[in-house]
């Protein structure tokens, strides 16, 4: 059975204070612990349940388990509700932008949900990164890992200065805006950054600055706005139909 130590330290894990500090983090729940060790993500620990186990031992053949109960799991995980196993992952190593494609990047999304969901759609169009300005949401955060529906393992985040990112890139840079060009008709090419603003306030000018090409979704009914990971989706869509 798991230790009073190691529960209290998937508790803390929890924290972004505490993910900083030992350089970890989580990942909860049956759906996403499989995506990792499909995917052979490295595991420092693992703890699970024994029916979990049982049914996906051949997953894990190569490192220990930890045994757990339902109990446990539910009173350490930052989940509702967990009923099957929990891992503790290492942060991997950060990589560089890769400016050679389409680039998805986000100035200030600060709900995880939000960040999740994005990281969720980058996989779908085929995006390996997303970039991460510094004042986004922590892409380690549990309920953005979770949000991601797996996701997480083949979406790299990086995290940067997004000003001096776009300063240095040579190519077009799209910003979703409530008055742009209607993305319908925007003539992408094969290259290129889109940036997504923030949920309450969109583009900052200081990323704003940076904008070439103004983009926006036209609305056909009465809503104020879209939510950004739909917008994303959205538009995101529009580029791959014509790159």
């Amino acid at each position: 059975m798991a230790s009073k130590n190691q529960l209290k330290l998937i508790r803390a894990l929890g924290q972004k204070k505490f993910r900083k500090q030992y350089g970890q983090y989580l990942v909860q729940g049956e759906k996403n612990v499989l995506e990792l060790l499909s995917a052979g993500g490295k595991v420092d620990a693992l703890f699970a349940t024994p029916q979990f186990i049982e049914q996906y031992k051949e997953l894990f053949s190569h490192f220990d388990v930890i045994e757990t109960n339902d109990e446990q799991l539910s009173k350490a995980s930052t989940l509702v509700s967990n009923n099957a196993a929990v891992a503790i992952v290492p942060m991997p190593e950060d990589q560089p932008i890769d400016a050679s494609k389409w680039v998805l990047a986000l100035d200030g999304v600060s709900d995880p949900g939000n960040l999740g969901t994005i990281i969720r759609v980058a996989d779908w169009y085929g995006f390996k990164q997303v970039v991460l300005s510094e004042s986004c949401a922590d892409q380690y955060n549990p309920k953005v890992i979770s949000a991601t529906m797996g996701s997480f393992v083949r979406v790299h985040a990086v995290r940067t200065s997004l000003c001096g990112f776009l300063k240095n890139y040579n190519g077009p840079i799209y910003g979703a805006f409530l008055a742009g060009e209607n993305v319908h008709k925007t003539p992408f090419g094969d290259q290129g950054v889109l940036v997504m603003g923030s949920e309450s306030h969109g583009i900052s000018e200081e990323i704003g600055q940076y904008i070439t090409h103004k983009v926006t979704i036209p609305a056909f009914g009465a809503a104020e706005s879209l939510n950004v990971a739909m917008a994303t989706g959205i538009i995101v869509d529009n580029i791959k139909r014509h790159s």
